[in-house]
């Protein structure tokens, strides 16, 4: 399946080997992103782009563009974006606290924090637990109310309305009747989804642990310590940036009180600056334990309290978030082991979201060059043309043991060797992740597509034929299987 997220550090040939993790110059950090930042805007990615750079304790602030299209009101670090899913590492931090004030724990049956008894909230003898609605394994449906209802009355065009209009009539009396009949759709603790419900139902549990309203505890254990601004409410309404489809149309804001937990966090570069700040200096037993992870495993794919939690090529550790809303998109990544993060606000929603973090690679990759066993690596295979993919890694890796190859690492950079065109290459990677994760029809998928570029069609098929094996509903393979389907999705 096409990765729409680039790992440019993988592609960027040009940079030289990483220097040593100390303080970034001042100048270098203000090229890289003044550059890379103007690059998108003017690339049409989005209209306004807000940058928050924090490095060993020192914080830069870049803007781009202008708060709507055609006007000359550029953002500011002031300027207030929505940030989405973003939101529900706030809300997750929410529960580190009550777990720390012995409040909670993590291993609660959340159905100890509900009215009714909810006997569906289980599978195969396991309760949805609060920590599984906070690492993203609780297996409960995205949305409640369900929108894929609404796509069948809606346009693409419309849709982002109707269903705006149908967060601000749903409540909580709604949700809890909903939730009756809420399908799990597989055991708790298990796999790693992406559910609004959950990080809802963990803010109604932590005001339950608490006696308090969600805003109350937002402010009393997160804005106020960090020196932030209210994410919720309109007492800013000035500053807010509006959001835009791609097609430049005015989206509707994301404000209804029935999301907030989920997704209706609202903060400007400043604000996040001091998220940023807070979250490396992590003197808070919360935030610590709140970065800790969760689930999975960190060389492969793993989640904190809704962070993505990954090692870099060259084994440092990285914390990740992302959200989008309906007009907006936005991403954070941290470095708690050399002082760095960055945080991109942009208000155009979509694929501007992976663009962000592509941005934030690149720019990494800029300042600080490539790591030593990536650059070792990406010499390795050129000159063996990508053959013997697993064996040139082995070899590598003995004389850089901390080498960091996850799936989605080397999927990303198959995709950008698809995209220079050299396809043979992307087989060599896109074949070594099917034989390190023989049952990922994400794997087998992407390998289907190199084949394709090839013209290797009988081998593509029996790729897309194996990842529909594993995946019954890999609607991509399904169409690349049709007698009729082209060669690209």
């Amino acid at each position: 399946m096409r990765n729409v997220v680039l790992l440019v550090s993988l592609c960027v040939t040009s940079a030289g080997v990483a220097a040593a993790d100390g303080p970034l110059a001042p100048t270098v950090v203000d090229g890289t992103f003044q550059r890379l930042g103007s690059e998108f805007v003017q690339s049409g990615r989005t209209d306004a782009l807000s940058v928050a750079v924090v490095d060993h304790g020192k914080v830069r602030f870049y803007n781009f563009g202008s708060t709507s299209p055609g006007a000359a009101t550029p953002p500011t670090q002031a300027t207030v974006y929505e940030i989405g899913s973003i939101t529900k590492v706030f809300t997750s931090l929410l529960l580190a606290h009550a777990i720390v004030d012995g409040k909670a724990r993590a291993t609660d049956d959340l159905r100890t924090y509900l009215s009714a008894s909810y006997p569906n909230l289980q599978r195969d003898g396991a309760p949805v637990r609060l920590i599984d609605l906070a690492d993203t394994t609780s297996a409960l449906p995205d949305n409640l109310p369900d929108f894929t209802k609404l796509a069948a009355t809606t346009t693409p065009e419309t849709l982002p309305f109707a269903a705006i209009r149908q967060l601000a009539e749903y409540n909580r009396a709604r949700l809890f009747e909903d939730l009756k009949a809420a399908p799990l759709s597989s055991r708790p603790g298990t796999v790693p989804k992406h559910s609004n419900l959950a990080s809802i139902l963990l803010a109604i549990a932590i005001e339950k642990a608490y006696g308090q309203d969600f805003a109350v505890l937002l402010d009393r254990f997160i804005e106020k310590p960090f020196g932030m601004q209210a994410g919720l409410g309109k007492g800013r309404a000035g500053q807010f940036v509006t959001g835009y489809s791609a097609d430049r149309v005015a989206m509707p804001a994301l404000d209804a009180p029935y999301i907030a937990a989920a997704a209706g966090l609202r903060y400007s570069a400043e604000d996040m600056s001091r998220f940023l700040l807070a979250e490396l200096a992590a003197k808070d037993p919360a935030i610590r334990l709140s970065q800790q992870l969760a689930w999975g495993d960190i060389d492969d794919d793993a989640t904190a309290f809704n962070w993505k939690v990954d090692r870099t090529i060259d084994g440092q550790r990285r914390l990740r978030t992302s959200g989008g809303t309906f007009g907006s998109s936005s991403y954070i990544e941290l470095y708690p082991d050399s002082g760095y993060g960055v945080v991109l606000l942009a208000n155009r929603p979509g694929q501007t979201q992976a663009q962000l973090k592509a941005l934030a690679e690149s720019a990494l990759v800029d300042m600080r060059g490539k790591p030593a066993a990536q650059f070792a690596l990406e010499e390795a295979l050129k000159k063996t043309d990508f053959n013997d993919v697993a064996g040139v890694i082995a070899r590598v890796k003995r004389a850089y043991p901390g080498l960091n190859l996850p799936e989605e690492r080397i999927n990303s950079w198959g995709y950008s060797l698809l995209r220079a065109g050299n396809a043979e290459q992307a087989v060599g990677l896109f074949g070594y992740n099917t034989e390190r994760h023989p049952r990922s029809w994400n794997a087998w998928d992407s390998l289907g597509e190199a084949y394709e570029k090839t013209n290797a069609r009988d081998k593509a098929v029996a790729s897309y034929r194996r990842s529909l094996d594993l995946n019954p509903d890999n609607a991509h393979a399904a169409r690349q299987l049709k007698p009729t389907a082209g060669t690209q999705d």
